[in-house]
């Protein structure tokens, strides 16, 4: 596999991230436009990206996928956060690397089995 920079892997977890999140919230019922898209908000904004990151460092995510998190958490980027604090959105920028990662590498169980523990863990802290 090409080495892509951090950045790179993040651009395209991010679509595929987003996309499954779709897929997730249609198969729940959802079919509202304005429902889906407030609703996949709650899944996607660098916030809840940040916590289901931190969450699964603590022996969730191997140390491979961690690698690749930092890698996409400490690269540099010239845009600017509009929601959020810079710290968060670098998180939330690591986890996406991962997702993209993952697909590249044709590891496409493992990202599922990541993704699928983000939206669990997002519907608990909903449910609060």
């Amino acid at each position: 596999m090409i080495l892509y920079n951090g950045l790179t892997l993040a651009y395209l977890g991010d679509a595929i991230y987003e996309l499954s999140i779709r897929n997730y919230l249609l198969s729940e019922g959802l079919t509202k436009v304005n429902d889906l898209h407030q609703a996949c908000i709650q899944y996607t904004k660098s916030q809840s990206q940040s916590h289901v990151v931190l969450q699964m460092l603590d022996g969730f995510l191997s140390e491979e996928e961690i690698a690749i998190y930092k890698r996409g958490r400490n690269q540099s980027s010239t845009h600017k956060p509009k929601n959020t604090d810079i710290q968060t959105y670098n998180q939330s920028t690591g986890f996406e690397a991962v997702i993209g990662y993952l697909y590249l590498d044709h590891k496409k169980d493992r990202m599922q089995e990541i993704i699928d523990k983000s939206i669990e863990i997002i519907n608990q802290e909903v449910r609060k």
